[in-house]
């Protein structure tokens, strides 16, 4: 009867929906004041999009190949430390951006790096599937496919796939996690027991590090539940709301990875500094100055704390400090850091500052630069850091464009005001990446958590990007009443000068912009921030009407009013509902002194959605890791549903040779390897790429749905005929119904206008002239 009740709901709603077009006196819904997009559907987890999908793969998200199970033991499986990629046409742009922040991190945080395939005889080849997943190693296949399908381009979803993609299984799969977790066999969804299976150390190396809880590879407790209860508890209870996060890599995650790839050192870090240690990093007071920089755990006139630990530590706690109140103005404290040597040609410096000194007090940014004709360096002003004095540390971002051996220079400057404090300087990273535009700082966070209603909003300043454009970002610090107890995240675009808006192109054209909550360690390297991005698609629509998405606010937005009287449009907002549990935004360092900050950026990707070039041959792998050596033995294991016990098996390959250059010739990909047909539907091919599931058929009955997954038969049509007549009659008679009503009530209203005016005329002839 699912077809009846259907074809039911249909028509009840087709009728209804004609009949409140053409008749006003019927109630209307309440049109929101901002319209919202959620990408992610309320979907929070790589596993819950695969499962959105009808996928059943190996371990939620693994491709198990025909030659084998996959495995880590064994260098055979190791790519290049540099991986060639290859974007297939149908990856989202989005998608493509968030991929290329991903494989950032990798080269922020381990020797890792990608390069777009150029020929190299085995490559990744990224592609919009149903769903999110990979390959484990190398499989020496030539292209080697990994999905990024819709709800996937999350940062922390990717960097799994492609940790899959390097040689890594889920965490909860190791050899010991039964000392760890308890795997809840009687609550696994029937049929996807096989997701729990562990590995024996033949088949999958822990690399000699210790069960990581916040590892982004580990399942969450609630992964292929049958019911409410998790399928997986940590044996210490505390851990039991860590596993499953997906904000970024854990110091275990990047520790495993640097160990499987012999990284000495990352390709785009430059240095760090806490200043815990009494050499400051091998930074150096200047030659060339009248004053120093001090290493203090507090400061006369502020601050009393440093920030990497806000004096959480006893013992510890430390940064430099340069005094103000003191000494003849105009003199000059310098702090170098140690010599840096760049590969990329710009960088991002990051630091923290407080000023407890005078407005005439000034801290700038320098850099050295050295070559054969300057020895000694020659100084280069970059940025002065302006602001008035304030109770507390502040971040800034300096962008710096340097190519040749160099120094990080902080001048600080004593002015002619009476100070009573002095400039701060703590948690200093350097990266050659780009820093972010704009910092949303939220004070008394934690606060905001839990006094904000709701599904209500709280909203950014408006922040001009680069481009001219302006936007915001738009949370829901308590959830909403589809997601409760997660922070939503929107990105709008505002509008700006009336001016500058007019000489912009609109529907705004690929941009992406992305929110970041930033994990506030005092390393680079370690942080787990959380971020999500969405981008301008110049020809996305608002639903249900003509007009565009990314389009003037002015046109498609709603006007709304600052807290100072300022009017602005507000547009369309995309993001997500489920940007972060609140459990997790309480956690780590994202909160640091009650304050959270935002790291907002635009960026322009328009470059991602051309098709990327193909390469003509293919030539022999460079790294000697890539080529599989003689009798590959791959061992595997597989876990029992009742007792957890492993049982061995392997597989062996004969001799291989190093390949010569050849025109490329990639192996076709089965389509049908990630589709599931129920009710004994049969998965063909149609073309290369699409895959549909042909349903099995009776003499009056059939199946039918994407899946096979649904029934029907010629009685039950008939039974839908009738119930259809049936309801087509009972709504005509409301629309009869209705008609009269509005009839006579329009009739009623033109009389009582009547009867209005002749009172009026009769009652201007009595009054006297």
């Amino acid at each position: 009867m699912r077809n009846t009740a259907a074809v039911s709901v249909f028509i009840i709603y087709t009728l209804l929906t004609l009949l409140t077009s053409q008749f006003n006196c019927l109630p209307k819904p309440k049109v929101p004041k901002v319209i919202e997009y959620d990408v992610d559907a309320g979907k929070e987890d790589l596993f819950d999009v695969n499962d959105a999908a009808g996928l059943d793969l190996f371990e939620g998200d693994i491709v198990f190949e025909k030659e084998g199970r996959n495995s880590i033991i064994g260098e055979q499986y190791l790519w290049p430390k540099t991986v060639p990629y290859y974007f297939e046409d149908d990856l989202d742009i989005n998608a493509k951006g968030v991929i290329m922040k991903a494989f950032e991190q990798y080269r922020l945080k381990t020797c890792i790096d990608y390069t777009p395939w150029s020929g190299e005889q085995n490559y990744i080849s990224v592609f919009k599937g149903s769903g999110c997943f990979s390959s484990v190693g190398n499989r020496h296949v030539g292209k080697q496919r990994l999905s990024i399908g819709a709800g996937c381009d999350r940062i922390a979803t990717i960097e799994h796939e492609f940790l899959h993609a390097l040689g890594f299984w889920h965490e909860q799969s190791r050899s010991d996690r039964d000392d760890y977790v308890t795997i809840m066999w009687d609550r696994i969804l029937e049929g996807r027991e096989h997701n729990f299976n562990k590995y024996d150390d033949t088949t999958s190396s822990n690399l000699n590090v210790p069960y990581d809880y916040g590892s982004m590879m580990h399942y969450s407790k609630n992964s292929f539940r049958n019911g409410t209860e998790p399928t997986i508890v940590t044996k210490i209870p505390a851990f039991l709301d860590v596993i499953g996060q997906r904000m970024e890599f854990s110091d275990s995650d990047l520790l495993k990875l640097n160990r499987l790839y012999k990284c000495s050192r990352s390709s785009t870090f430059l240095d760090t500094c806490d200043f815990e240690q009494e050499n400051i990093c091998g930074m150096i007071q200047g030659a060339d100055d009248q004053a120093d920089w001090e290493r203090v755990a507090r400061a006369a006139g502020g601050p009393d704390t440093d920030f990497s630990n806000m004096g959480r530590c006893s013992g510890t706690g430390y940064f430099m400090h340069f005094i103000t109140s003191s000494g003849t103005p105009g003199h000059t404290a310098l702090l170098e850091s140690r010599l840096l040597y760049p590969n990329r040609g710009y960088q991002c410096l990051q630091f923290f500052y407080y000023n407890s000194g005078d407005p005439t007090d000034q801290l700038a940014i320098w850099v050295r630069e050295y070559d054969e004709a300057n020895p000694n360096g020659t100084l280069r002003f970059i940025q002065q850091i302006n602001g008035p004095p304030e109770d507390q540390w502040q971040l800034h971002h300096v962008s710096l464009n340097v190519s040749r051996k160099f120094r990080v220079v902080f001048a600080g400057t004593k002015g002619s005001g009476s100070s009573i404090g002095g400039l701060s300087l703590d948690d200093i990273n350097l990266s050659e990446t780009t820093c972010p535009e704009h910092i949303w700082r939220i004070k008394n966070f934690k606060d905001v958590i839990e006094n904000t209603p709701m599904g209500t909003a709280v909203y950014s300043p408006r922040f001009k990007s680069s481009y001219g454009y302006s936007f915001q970002m738009g949370l829901y610090p308590n959830g909403t009443e589809s997601s409760p107890g997660e922070l939503g995240a929107y990105a709008h675009l505002t509008s700006g000068d009336d001016v500058v808006d007019a000489g912009l192109v609109w529907p705004c054209p690929w941009k992406q912009m992305t929110m970041m909550l930033m994990d506030q360690h005092p390393d680079i390297r370690k942080r787990m921030s959380n971020q999500r991005s969405a981008t301008t698609e110049p020809e996305a629509t608002i639903e249900g009407s003509g007009m565009f998405f990314w389009d003037d606010p002015r046109k498609v937005g709603v006007e709304v009013t600052e807290e100072g009287g300022t009017k602005y449009f507000r547009g369309p907002g995309a993001g997500t509902s489920v940007y972060l549990t609140q459990a997790r935004a309480l956690s780590r360092d994202f909160i640091k002194g009650g304050d959270a900050f935002f790291l907002l950026t635009m960026e322009d990707i328009s470059h991602l959605v051309p098709s990327q070039p193909l390469p003509p041959t293919t030539v022999p792998p460079t790294n000697e890791t890539t080529t599989p050596p003689t009798n590959i033995t791959a061992t595997t294991s597989t876990a029992s549903p009742t007792t957890g016990s492993t049982t061995s098996g392997s597989t062996t390959s004969g001799s291989t040779t190093t390949p010569q250059p050849t025109i490329t010739t990639l192996p076709p990909h089965d389509p049908c390897s990630t589709v599931t047909c129920e009710n004994d539907g049969v998965c063909v091919k149609e073309g290369a790429t699409q895959a549909v599931c042909r349903c099995a058929v009776g003499d009056d009955w059939w199946y039918y749905g994407v899946k096979c997954q649904f029934k029907s038969s010629s009685q039950e049509n008939v039974v839908t005929a009738a119930v259809a007549s049936v309801v087509v009659f009972a709504v005509m008679l409301i629309v009869t119904v209705v008609s009269v009503v509005c009839l006579k009530k329009k009739y009623m209203k033109k009389m009582g206008d009547m009867g209005t005016g002749i009172t009026m005329q009769n009652l201007s002839a009595k009054l006297p002239s």
